[in-house]
This record gives C-alpha cells, sequence and structure tokens, in this order.
C-alpha cells in the first residue's frame, strides 16, 4: 500500500469526518489544519439540539428546491462554519481548511464552500481552501481569491441596485 501524501490525508479525514453528517442530500466534512496539525473538524448538519432531517425529513427535497439554493430553509450548519466553530482563533490563523463531500449514492460531490462559508474563511484568516472535486481530485484556492471574488460581487450588486 502506497502511503498517501498529506493532502490526501486530510481530504480521506474529511470523508471521515462527512459520515457523521445528518443530511439526506449532501455529506460534506472539514478539517482545518494548522502546519501538519488538526485543530478543527466539522459536518454539515443542524445546530445542537435541534431536529435533524434524518428524524423529519428534508424540506429542500420536499419543495423540490436545487442544492445551492434555499439556504434560509436548510437548517444545517456547514462543515466550514463547523471546522471553524471547533477550533481557537489563533490556530485558524494561516491554516488550511480541506473539505470533501459525497453524494447520497457515494459518489463524490465538489465541496464549493458558499457565500456566507467563504466570508467566515476569509475573517478567520484561514490562508488557503483545499477541497475534493466531482472526480477525486484535490483542487487548491488561495482565500485571497474569495476576497476578489466577493468584491466583485458586492460592486456589481452595488452597480445594479443604482440603475434600478
Amino acid at each position: 500500500m502506497d502511503r498517501p501524501d498529506k493532502t490526501k490525508y486530510f481530504l480521506d479525514i474529511a470523508l471521515s469526518v462527512a459520515a457523521r453528517s445528518t443530511c439526506l442530500r449532501r455529506k460534506f466534512g472539514a478539517v482545518l489544519v494548522n502546519g501538519n496539525s488538526i485543530v478543527g473538524t466539522g459536518y454539515n448538519g443542524n445546530a445542537r439540539g435541534v431536529i435533524n432531517c434524518y428524524e423529519v425529513g428534508c424540506i429542500k427535497d420536499m419543495k423540490n428546491l436545487p442544492a445551492n439554493e434555499a439556504y434560509d430553509l436548510c437548517p444545517a450548519v456547514h462543515a466550514e462554519e463547523n471546522a471553524i466553530i471547533n477550533s481557537s482563533r489563533s490556530d485558524r490563523i494561516g491554516a488550511r481548511l480541506y473539505i470533501a463531500g459525497l453524494n447520497p449514492d457515494g459518489g463524490y460531490t465538489r465541496a464549493d464552500p458558499c457565500q456566507r462559508c467563504k466570508r467566515k474563511i476569509i475573517n478567520s484568516e484561514i490562508s488557503e481552501v483545499v477541497l475534493l472535486d466531482e472526480d477525486g481530485q484535490p483542487v487548491r484556492i488561495d482565500v485571497k481569491d474569495f476576497v476578489q471574488e466577493d468584491t466583485a460581487w458586492y460592486v456589481n450588486e452595488i452597480n445594479m441596485a443604482r440603475k434600478d
């Protein structure tokens, strides 16, 4: 058996963390790493003590809503959010965040953070996100790209609002 490199190692751990997810649609796991030490983990699931989809069903399925939308209806805390919550501020600064996801059939799903999570990643001063794509390949993203993307989005929204 070949020894996996660190990227595969941490993404495999993120997949193991994803197994704890209470989401019926897609399971995501996140592992926050500073240096070579894991400083936080998280999976997508309802807030502690809140009824979860395993118990009552998925409202997004019931309303036939697409993935990556209608976050206001979903009671889940995202994997990235939970990894940030479950770590200390000093450990997050300069860290890498590894994120991996699975579809209900067990295949990989690309683990792109939503806009809300990207902002939390930016403010946590995480330096890089490494996600698993749908082909099982790692994708590296410099968090500075999230800053530029969010700035461009907001400037566009402002410009559109001024035209109204």
